[in-house]
């Protein structure tokens, strides 16, 4: 599976696209955990406390996994998956 990563993430997985290898489908909760168990530095960017920030958004061929089935959403090894880390700031 190929997932494209923005912004700070970039730093941390080496680059704007992770290989990843689940083998069959996965949640989006399973494959978030699998990404940080890989690569421990996303797991600050993407937590808010103990749970997914709600300021990540996380896109499952194109569309928000907020408007599927949440982190319930199945992934395929198909799908297009992309991750945008929580953003802040902006003009005072």
């Amino acid at each position: 599976m190929e997932i494209k990563v923005y912004a700070t993430l970039r730093d941390i997985v080496g680059g704007p696209v992770v290989h990843f290898d689940t083998g069959s489908p996965i949640t989006v909760d399973g494959l978030l955990q699998d990404l940080c168990d890989q690569y421990p530095g996303m797991r600050p960017k993407l937590l808010y406390k103990k749970d997914w920030h709600p300021g990540a958004h996380i896109l499952i061929n194109g569309r928000d996994m907020r408007y599927l089935d949440g982190l319930e959403t199945t992934v395929s090894p198909t799908d297009e998956v992309r991750i945008f880390p929580p953003v802040g700031g902006g003009v005072r």
